[in-house]
């Protein structure tokens, strides 16, 4: 049988297998398709069907298949966070920047330092860090990760809440678009090479001064042109941020968020964002379940991810009820937004997937994290729904 075949069947097992399973076993209440579909990356991984099935594993995800695979997914997740910066908003972050400012910061530094404390701790033992990974940036790695809240997977929670255009929406909007800036910005810091500062700072300012050339161009073009152009920039973008030692994500991220969503209609903005969860970003949770690796034992890799979600849900729902006490919230406002925010999934597996990369930490260290990030977000739902059910509002926290 021919590549071409072998990839189609790949294609079929990547696209059908979650979703039989998502609409079968009706999982939207505690796990939406797009983290079923993460789960079916892991589940279609070496770790597990290449264990079971070693000889269909390997017919199937060959290495040829696996780079017509990677291809896809590397410009799908591209896709996916240029739009994330195109529509990242703060102008109602601004009019509220006292409030927004200090949940925001109580919401990202309290799980980082959770996290952080989690990561030096397991991480000085062998084989977590990566081969071009320091301690520190290994241990502010795990720490953001156990941060991270997942803007465009929040936005999809709260629509299937009923909160999305409600003021408790609203706010976690404003807290979650300021953590998503600190995401980028500690990633930049974590991938700073001394020995290429050179060009990523020729990056820097070669991206400052095209972005302000950019901007103007777009002003004076109609959008179906803007919607060419913006790819375009995209790839360039991507391409001078991997070249400057960064990585094509943080470029991807950089070449949105200095766009403005108001020159696209938001139609078809949110029309893109779905095609891209529903065509392709599916590949990108394969190859992102094919990376994880169970060498140092399952129980043990499982207890790491265990270690991380105490440290990511206590650090969360601790900074969130601090800010709540500092600004005087009503009572139970804390918890159902610090769940809300606790939110991880596509921003943060996109975030480890960059320091695998990189080679800052390990695939063990990436699996655990990966798991983190979907036990989390299945957490999610169940546990504010009831919530806002006895709180007897639709969302007005």
């Amino acid at each position: 049988m021919g590549t071409t075949e072998i990839y189609l069947i790949a294609l079929t097992i990547i696209l059908g297998a979650p979703y039989l399973v998502w609409r079968l076993l009706r999982t939207e209440h505690w796990a939406p398709l797009v983290v079923v579909q993460i789960i079916g990356g892991i589940l279609l991984g070496p770790g597990v069907l290449g264990h079971a099935a070693p000889a269909f594993h390997a017919f199937v995800f060959n290495p040829q298949v696996m780079t017509a695979l990677n291809g896809v997914a590397w410009w799908a997740v591209m896709m996916f966070v240029f739009v994330a910066g195109v529509e990242l908003d703060l102008s109602d972050a601004w009019k509220h920047r006292g409030e927004t400012t200090l949940t925001a910061a109580c919401a990202l530094l309290t799980p980082l330092l959770f996290g952080s404390i989690a990561a030096a701790l397991l991480l000085r033992t062998p084989g977590w860090i990566g081969p071009k990974g320091t301690y520190p940036q290994a241990v502010l790695g795990v720490g953001m990760a156990c941060a991270v809240t997942a803007l465009p997977i929040l936005v999809l929670l709260m629509e299937k809440l009923g909160v999305f255009r409600e003021p408790l929406g609203q706010r976690l909007l404003r807290y979650a678009s300021l953590d998503d800036i600190a995401i980028w910005g500690v990633l930049a810091l974590i991938l700073v090479d001394w020995e290429r500062v050179g060009r990523q700072g020729l990056f820097l300012l070669a991206f400052a001064a095209a972005s302000f050339l950019v901007r103007a161009l777009f002003k004076r073009l109609g959008e179906q042109d803007r919607w060419f152009v913006s790819l375009i920039w995209l790839a360039l973008v991507s391409f001078a941020a991997d070249w400057s030692g960064l990585h094509f994500m943080v470029g991807a991220f950089l070449a949105g968020v200095v766009l403005d969503a108001r020159w696209f209609s938001r139609e078809k903005l949110d029309l893109f964002r779905e095609f891209l969860l529903l065509t392709v970003m599916p590949v990108f949770f394969l190859s992102t379940g094919l990376r994880t690796d169970w060498g140092m034992g399952g129980l043990l890799v499982m207890g790491a991810a265990l270690l991380f979600l105490l440290a990511s849900v206590a650090g969360k729902l601790a900074g969130v009820h601090l800010a709540g006490r500092l600004l005087g919230w009503k009572k139970g406002d804390a918890t159902v937004i610090g769940w809300m925010l606790q939110t991880k999934a596509l921003i943060m597996i996109i975030f480890v997937n960059v320091l695998l990369d990189k080679r800052i930490i390990t695939p063990e260290t990436f699996t655990a994290l990966l798991l983190m990030a979907v036990m989390s977000t299945m957490l999610t739902v169940p546990i504010v729904k009831p919530r806002l059910a006895r709180m007897g509002q639709d969302g007005a926290v």
